[in-house]
């Protein structure tokens, strides 16, 4: 019922409404060396399907998907829609943002009408178009209401309808669950694939992009496991589950664990990094709090100091993705190990339990130390007279180094960490970073 398969060349290219060939692309750096973020992506989109991209941050999912939409131009490789070369934006596709990316000043209808006005279509058909969207998607009713009325799932549903009113013949959806609450993401999960089943309509086909182990087993047709830096396809597994699908039943829940072991060994490996790469490449910093760090080392604790990462994410009732992140971020502070799916408390982490509280924010300040972006930050700091230098300072570096991702948000989880050891102190009146 499941198989994995190693990344080929797509098999069924003549029945394919989309195929990305042999595709790799980098970014300009300001420093003149390219970063390359994808290499060699091989990816048929076939019709009446879903496609996932399940992966690590880092890994090109985003990427993937603009390069799909025809925003971005692959530095190599060939993007065909319907066996023809796309030469600028995929005629056939409508994208569904994280972000909601809607306008605060327009209401419902006017947000959905918006991107029909860009296609020049008559006004009826406009008008036609825009009320079948958002019925579609059941926000009628609230045409007439602002985004600073709705809830975060009412927010996600005007970007479907938005989406929807042009009638792609792909769907792409990057992470538009992740926004909203666990019982909305499962509502509006449902209501996509209710929308993407009829068959008297489009979206034909859906290429979503997603960390959520259980939400790609639940949605997609085939998942393509991705690993990063640059961004490569590791699996391809083929989900042939019936639908509709049952979060609980056996069947997926073996789906899941066999996500679980391929994620676990490609972004939690047991062979370290070597110290030539630790040495140029800055680190990725996961997305977590320094406190959901130090809860997880004491839930370690309480547990004899290992426990399997599956079995970490049941017990705490998070999704797997933020698991690894928050086992990433422990590790990289060298505060745990991960042999094979074991999550085991290190000298270090046990040392910084046992530790007071000033103790453990110099433990903190010390490992991070450790990490080449916060040394270089704290390198710079000394050289500075008064101590002092600016946000962009950061930014830059973060720009320079990771181009692909989202700058301002890494900041944010750079201060958080900072702060915590007391290692640099933010004022955001200047937006200047100091030593404390």
């Amino acid at each position: 019922m499941i198989s994995i398969e190693p990344q080929a060349a797509p098999k069924q290219a003549a029945s394919a409404v989309c195929e990305v060939r042999g595709v790799s692309h980098e970014f300009a750096v300001p420093n003149g060396k390219p970063l390359r973020v994808l290499e060699n992506i091989n990816l048929t989109i076939a019709p009446d399907e879903i496609v996932a991209l399940l992966g690590p941050s880092g890994c090109g999912k985003s990427t993937i998907l603009r390069i799909v939409a025809g925003i971005i131009r692959p530095t190599q490789g060939d993007v065909l829609y319907h066996g023809q070369p796309l030469g600028g934006l995929n005629p056939g596709v409508a994208i569904v943002f994280q972000s909601f990316a809607l306008y605060p000043w327009l209401t419902v209808m006017q947000n959905v009408q918006v991107v029909l006005k860009a296609l020049r279509l008559p006004p009826q058909e406009i008008a036609d178009r825009a009320q079948r969207a958002v019925k579609m998607v059941g926000l009628a009713g609230f045409e007439a209401t602002f985004p600073r009325e709705l809830s975060g799932g009412m927010k996600q549903r005007v970007g479907m309808a938005r989406a929807l009113s042009v009638d792609p013949e792909i769907l792409l959806l990057d992470e538009p669950f992740s926004q909203v609450d666990a019982l909305t993401a499962e509502s509006l999960r449902a209501e996509v694939i209710d929308i993407w089943a009829s068959q008297d309509r489009n979206p034909s086909s859906i290429l979503m992009v997603s960390h959520d182990i259980k939400e790609v087993a639940y949605m997609a047709d085939r998942i393509v496991v991705l690993g990063a830096n640059p961004g490569v396809v590791r699996s391809i597994v083929e989900n042939r589950l019936p639908r509709p699908r049952d979060y609980r039943s056996p069947d997926l829940l073996r789906l899941v664990d066999q996500l679980h072991d391929l994620i676990t060994g490609h972004e939690l490996p047991d062979v370290a990094a070597t110290a030539a790469a630790s040495h140029t490449c800055l680190e990725q910093l996961p997305d977590v709090m320094p406190s959901q760090v130090v809860g997880l080392l004491e839930y370690l604790d309480a547990r004899g100091g290992r426990q399997d990462i599956f079995q970490v994410a049941t017990d705490t009732n998070q999704e797997f993705g933020h698991v690894i992140n928050l086992v990433e971020a422990a590790e990289m502070l060298d505060f745990v190990d991960t042999p094979k799916r074991m999550v085991v408390l290190a000298p270090d982490g046990q040392q910084f339990l046992r530790a007071n509280p000033a103790e453990r924010q110099a433990i903190w300040r010390n490992q991070l130390l450790k990490l080449r972006l916060f040394n270089l930050v704290h390198a710079a700091l000394l050289k500075q007279p008064n101590h002092r230098l600016d946000r962009d300072f950061v930014l830059e570096t973060l720009v320079l180094h990771m181009p692909q991702e989202n700058s301002a948000r890494l900041f944010e989880t750079f201060m958080r960490w900072a702060r915590f050891g007391n290692l640099f102190g933010y004022h955001e009146d200047s937006e200047s970073i100091t030593l404390p």
